[in-house]
Formats: structure tokens, sequence, C-alpha cells
């Protein structure tokens, strides 16, 4: 395996699989087995997983709400993402923690960087909920947080496109994909990756992302094994 660590993005969108809102089993089990793949091979994995088939707070400030009441909402619905993943994961055999950044002690660790560091060492997968636990800061941000914090060696975004475009390729036929660029180009040709805040951590400490189809099955064990999967983004 080219990455011995690694933290998997996955958006709350990507539960929802061909349902509207809310979530998927089908797609929750389909995601757990690709992720087996990996800890059977011993790469040590951590996920951090969006809110946004339940509920976004920037959407509720849209319609009025408060925005830092909208994003506390986001964050519990990133923590019941985080156990719906967490018990599809331990369905399939796999032993799993789930830390949350907002403290509910009765279904999950607090995020304690030591005790996460220790999971991933002891082979299990270690969940991240409630994003960085404050509200403006999106789970892009709290993806790369969380990811220089254990010290894993990539950030595997997954998302339902095959990597970065010039242009929207759901919209524009002629986009072209890259296979590698760099922060700095990404930044010049005004790509979309993660957030600004959460684009800049990663580049400041150079800590390369992968974004890549999530839902093709074995694309996330390829990309771990060094593929020329998706699309890297590196100094």
């Amino acid at each position: 395996m080219k990455y011995k660590r690694v933290l998997l993005k996955l958006s709350g969108e990507a539960l929802m699989g061909n349902r509207q809102y809310g979530i998927d089993p089908e797609r929750l089990t389909e995601y757990a087995k690709e992720i087996k793949e990996l800890t059977e091979l011993g790469v040590q994995v951590a996920i951090v997983i969006g809110g946004g088939n339940i509920f976004r707070g920037v959407a509720g400030a849209m319609n009025g709400m408060d925005r830092v009441q909208g994003d506390h909402m986001g964050m519990l619905a990133t923590v019941i993402n985080g156990l719906a993943l967490q018990n599809a994961l331990e369905d399939t055999g796999i032993k799993t923690r789930l830390q949350t950044a907002i403290k509910i002690n009765e279904v999950a660790e607090p995020f304690i960087r030591r005790k996460a560091m220790s999971h991933l060492n002891k082979g299990r997968v270690v969940i991240f909920g409630g994003g960085t636990g404050n509200p403006y800061f999106t789970t892009d941000s709290a993806a790369v947080l969380r990811a220089i914090e254990i010290e894993a060696d990539v950030i595997l975004k997954g998302t339902r496109v095959d990597g970065i475009y010039s242009a929207d390729p759901e919209k524009d036929s002629s986009a072209v994909k890259f296979n590698q660029i760099s922060f700095k180009d990404v930044l010049l040709k005004g790509l979309k990756v993660m957030d600004t805040t959460a684009f800049t951590l990663s580049q400041e400490n150079e800590l390369p992302i992968i974004v890549f189809d999530m839902n093709k099955k074995g694309n996330l064990l390829k990309v771990v094994s060094g593929e020329n999967i998706g699309t890297e983004v590196n100094i």
C-alpha cells in the first residue's frame, strides 16, 4: 500500500444513494465493505463525514435561521451519519470508534488526539463527527484539521465525480480532467476542490488531497495502493 494512514472525507449526500434525503442502508453497506478491504491490508483509516443529507447550516441561514444555531444543527447531523456509518462498519466486523468535537458522552467519545492515534494503531476505524466543533467551519475544514492532527499521509475526498476538471463535467462536455495538479494551479484556475479555509490549511501543511469517485467499486483500494485514480493535488 502506498499510504499507511488515510483520512477519508465523505459528504453527507454520498450516504443518500439514489434517495432525495436521509441515509441509504445499501450505500452504507457498500462503503463499509470498501473500507474493510483497506483495514484487512493493514491500512489505518479515519473518516470525516458531512451532514448535508440531513441539514446544512448555510441553507438554514439563507432561510432566515441564525447561522450559529444552524451550524450546530449541522454538527448534530454529522453525528447521526457517523453513528449510521459506525453501525454499518461494525456489521462487517470492523472495530470502530466514533469521536465528536462536541460532547455527547452517551453516544460517542470526545475527540482526544492521543486516543484517536491509539485507536488507529490498534487497527480500529475512527470516525470524527461534529465537524470542528465551531460554527462557520465546514466538514472539509474538519477533515483537513483532523488529518493533520493524526498525521495522515493523505486526504481521500470521495465524491460522485472521478476527479478534478477544468469545468463542471456534468454541465460542460468539453471539461478536461487533471490527473495531477498543484495547490497553486488549483487556486490560479479557480477550481473548486474544498472550501478556501480547508484548502489553504492543507496547502500550508503540505498534505496531499486525492479527489476520486467513491461510488465506483474498488476505487478506494486502487487509490490507496497508488493507482492513478482520480486527481491528486500536491505541492
